[in-house]
């Protein structure tokens, strides 16, 4: 099984929605690349600025309703294409979360008492990573060498794409064999 993430970013607010996440005038792009700069750009929060505070990003925590709004599989794209292939947060809009794995990223749900832990302990303090260990089933939040370790649990879905590395190779693989018979 697959670790995600890395280096983390801290987004104190609940509700962060898919239009934060990608504004929609950049849903005309088809190339997931093509989403990298414009990331979290219409995000606002105090103090930050998605172009240096994002640079070697590969986790970010937030609070919850993570990717409220419209249903559009371009938030998760924009995320990948900055390498943040790991989402913490205490609640995920059902569909956001849907894309996250059929992107083959991971998108943890923790309590919402756990999440406020973490930011006390880790938020706006330099260096701190966060990795998620799918085989293990544990998140590591790190800071020099403070370290939280906590459990997580996904479905046997879930951990099917995300060790395929998203809903289209998962199919490919899962459907190979109906192709090859179909075949003449």
């Amino acid at each position: 099984m697959k670790t995600f993430g890395g280096a983390a970013r801290f987004l104190d607010r609940d509700d962060i929605n898919t239009d934060e996440i990608i504004p929609a005038r950049y849903l005309t792009e088809v190339e997931r690349e093509a989403l990298k700069p414009y990331l979290l750009e219409d995000l606002r929060l105090e103090g930050f600025d998605p172009r240096r505070d994002l640079a070697g990003c590969e986790a970010l925590i937030a609070r919850a309703n993570f990717g409220c709004g419209s249903s559009r599989e371009h938030a998760a794209w924009a995320l990948e294409a900055n390498g943040i292939r790991l989402v913490v947060a205490a609640g995920f809009a059902r569909i956001f979360r849907q894309n996250m794995f059929n992107c083959g990223l991971l998108a943890l749900e923790l309590p919402a008492e756990r999440i406020d832990a973490l930011f006390r302990r880790f938020a706006g303090r330099p260096g701190v990573s966060a990795v998620a260990d799918v085989a293990s089933g544990t998140l590591a939040v790190r800071c020099g060498g403070d370290t939280e370790r906590i459990p997580f649990a996904l479905g046997p879905f879930e951990r099917a794409l995300l060790e395929a590395g998203g809903w289209l190779e998962y199919a490919d693989r899962r459907y190979e064999s109906l192709r090859r018979k179909e075949s003449p």
